[in-house]
């Protein structure tokens, strides 16, 4: 049974880790019988009207779970695990969903349509549908980012993993097999779009980021030569 975990707004401008690393950290916490299958970051807006940190993003989880049973227990140490490393002044939130709780479109939906206009807390909790939504300190306003994550995630068309199949581990040059081999498809977006060899080489540029797209990890590349090729994006610098 798959499940899907989200945190938001979990930190405060200038705190030394943000709510995607408080995503990660939560991996080291699971309980056997829990897979991790990777952590995603999912973008929602800046604009007027919306309060964030800095960059406005929440983070999901999604966990591959055996027993249904364990799925308390999870909501329960997500929960201590915010109440042990959010930061004073934060509104975290936290949504948990399975793929059994039935009426997933109407979570998808609501996060979809978080990424182009304001919507409360009343309309995170409606789309969830009965599933786990919590408030953990401050105004709760992450509820809403949590639950968006979560459907965005499960839509399985947004957002870029910062955890899958120790992609850190990875060196800045990597073959295209080495990638496929932890299943991360490499993509070419050129405008001929050729299809990248398995001998070839990918430039991650210091930053391996695979998109979901498909309900799967996927890097786009950019054709840099005879059998070399370049990611995409690099980290931005603040």
């Amino acid at each position: 049974m798959m499940v899907y975990l989200g945190f938001d707004d979990t930190d405060i401008a200038g705190a030394d880790r943000g709510t995607g690393k408080l995503a990660r950290w939560f991996a080291d916490k699971l309980p056997e019988g829990v897979v991790l299958n990777g952590v995603v970051r999912q973008q929602l807006p800046v604009m007027e009207g919306i309060p964030f940190t800095s960059q406005n993003s929440s983070a999901c989880l999604i966990l591959d779970v055996v027993e249904p049973g364990i799925v308390d227990a999870l909501i329960d140490l997500a929960a201590d695990h915010i109440r042990e490393h959010f930061m004073v002044g934060s509104d975290p939130g936290l949504c948990v969903v399975t793929e059994e709780n039935g009426q997933l479109g109407e979570l998808m939906d609501f996060g979809r349509l978080a990424c182009s206009k304001i919507v409360s807390q009343k309309a995170a909790m409606a789309a969830v549908n009965g599933a786990h939504l919590s408030g953990h300190g401050g105004t709760q306003d992450g509820i809403i980012g949590a639950a968006a994550g979560v459907g965005l995630t499960l839509s399985g068309w947004s957002g870029r993993f910062i955890e899958f199949n120790g992609l850190r581990d990875f060196e800045t040059t990597v073959r295209v097999a080495d990638l496929e081999s932890r299943k991360i498809r490499v993509l070419s977006i050129d405008r001929n779009a050729l299809v990248p060899g398995p001998t070839d080489w990918v430039d991650t540029r210091n930053w391996l980021r695979p998109r979901l797209w498909g309900g799967g990890a996927v890097l786009p590349v950019q054709n840099d030569g005879p059998g070399c090729w370049r990611a995409i994006n690099t980290k931005q610098h603040h």
